[in-house]
């Protein structure tokens, strides 16, 4: 089973939601991530047969199904926004699609709804209907009722994202284990790095409505393409610093470190740091420089974001393990091993180097 978006584009109202799309999707779970308006959503009801394309096809299992209604395609649709029947039980809500389909025998139905429900763990609210229900519970209830019957293409956009999170933890890794021999497509959206992350599915990574890198993401994490993948892949988010290319060293804010075989070109780079590499003491020789002003410590318990500011009035967040108490206006130093520096090109925002050892910026 395969799901073939080819060069599907999308405007509306003169604008540019998606911009020729060309994914092939194969059986089991693909990951699609981008911040908020990248067009998520849009491409996902695009593949669903909700909104017809601009330009491109879509094919599933090589048929193209472009002008085929989302009522006689087998596809299953969760929402972020859980939609139930609230007239129904759980329990009916569920079997719903099974009874629509009509091939189901009784017993058969009342396997899966139970199974499904276990799952998602509402076993014991098969009787109450949804204005009884949590927001979670609801949510559950809405992922549950795609996941019984067997689809040619799931399409779950954020669907946990309004669950509490422990249970998230809980049913991410349920999930995966769900999805990791699925025969069909399973097209999994989400703005959350760290989701993406746990799922360690094929993932797409969009922007502005178009495709910024498909791969592996534990390979995109460690050395992203491009900014933008790497923006995207960064919660908290990346700090960027600028710099420059001048006598074989590459200089930021008035530190330096060495650049092995970079020429005086003058480059214009920037600079990316992850919070968690930015830290307040020294922790070796070579590293990073940068005299700042304490401005705010956000304490989450066993994280303190540290925000600090530097002598040209941009912004530093350091992200430090545990509870650590510090004085808003006090001077302070923040420290970046230039091995945990990412630099890319300014102008094109394209991946130079990793880390300081693999800069190469000749030509």
């Amino acid at each position: 089973m395969t799901l073939v978006l080819d060069g599907v584009g999308v405007r509306q109202r003169g604008e540019i939601w998606l911009d020729d799309i060309t994914l092939e999707l194969p059986a089991g779970m693909t990951v699609l991530i981008g911040p908020l308006a990248a067009g998520k959503t849009t491409l996902m009801r695009v593949a669903a047969g909700l909104l017809p394309p601009t330009s491109g096809r879509v094919l599933v299992d090589g048929k193209d199904v472009t002008p085929v209604s989302v009522r006689k395609r087998s596809v299953a649709f969760v929402y972020q926004q859980f939609i139930n029947y609230p007239s129904l039980t759980v329990y009916e809500n569920i079997a719903s699609p099974l009874r629509m389909d009509r091939s189901f025998p009784k017993k058969e139905i009342d396997r899966r709804v139970r199974e499904v429900a276990g799952l998602m763990g509402i076993g014991e609210l098969l009787g109450r209907r949804p204005a009884e229900l949590s927001g979670g519970q609801q949510q559950r209830t809405a992922i549950a009722r795609a996941l019984a019957r067997p689809v040619d293409v799931l399409l779950l956009d954020e669907p946990l994202a309004n669950l509490d999170y422990k249970l998230r933890e809980q049913l991410r890794a349920d999930l995966k284990d769900m999805f990791a021999g699925s025969p069909g497509v399973v097209l999994y959206s989400t703005a959350d790095p760290a989701e993406a992350l746990t799922f360690a599915a094929p993932t797409v990574v969009l922007g502005e409505g178009r495709v910024q890198h498909a791969g592996d993401v534990a390979d995109m994490y460690d050395r992203p393409p491009t900014l933008a993948v790497a923006a995207t892949l960064s919660d908290p988010p990346l700090n960027l610093l600028p710099g420059v290319v001048r006598d074989g060293r590459i200089e930021c804010l008035g530190a330096s470190f060495p650049a092995p075989g970079a020429q005086d070109s003058g480059r214009p780079v920037v600079l990316g740091v992850r919070p968690h590499q930015v830290t307040i003491e020294r922790t070796g020789p070579g590293g990073l420089e940068f005299p700042a002003e304490i401005r705010l410590a956000e304490v989450t318990g066993s994280t303190t974001f540290l925000h600090l500011l530097l002598p040209d009035r941009r912004h530093l967040v350091a992200q430090l393990p545990g509870t650590q108490l510090f004085t808003p206006g006090e001077p302070a130093v923040a420290y970046v091993d230039p091995a945990h520096v990412f630099v890319f090109d300014e102008a094109g925002g394209s991946l130079l180097a990793a880390s300081a050892a693999e800069v190469d910026l000749h030509g």
